[in-house]
């Protein structure tokens, strides 16, 4: 039965997934570190886990496989969930796939070695998430949510 997590820590789009997951039934996980307010609904079950780092992304890891989709914007368990068979995408809709994510791993070392080395004096951060980003997102999920269900 197809399922959905989401790495909640620093996700934009939980409202979002929550009312997708909600229009098709489907089981819904919320997972972090706590701190984020319980939905109500009875399809989603917020999973707390202990503090540490990647404890909500072991949590996922271990538990999702074919027919389920996962959303994060983290690239290593984005692998380690494709790699169990799940569907992955990020927060703006992107899917990560079995093509793509070694290339996104390759990057993210990359970049975290350029940020290291700062040679320019870079600051980080990124572009901000927008409507159109939502808006993929959700389009994204609908089309990922129908075809796990097919």
């Amino acid at each position: 039965m197809t399922a959905l997590y989401i790495d909640a820590d620093a996700c934009p789009v939980k409202a979002e997934a929550e009312r997708v997951a909600t229009r098709h039934k489907i089981r819904m996980f919320v997972v972090s570190n706590g701190g984020l307010r319980p939905s109500a609904n009875a399809l989603v079950e917020n999973v707390i886990v202990s503090a540490g780092a990647d404890e909500a992304d072991k949590w996922i890891a271990e538990r999702c496989g074919p027919g389920d989709v996962v959303v994060t914007g983290d690239i290593p368990l984005a692998a380690k969930c494709i790699e169990a068979g799940a569907q992955v995408l990020r927060h703006n809709g992107e899917r990560f796939t079995q093509a793509n994510i070694g290339q996104q791993l390759a990057m993210r070392d990359l970049m975290a070695d350029l940020r290291a080395a700062n040679p320019l004096g870079m600051q980080g951060g990124g572009k901000g998430f927008t409507k159109a980003d939502r808006s993929r997102f959700l389009d994204a999920l609908e089309r990922e949510l129908r075809a796990a269900q097919a």
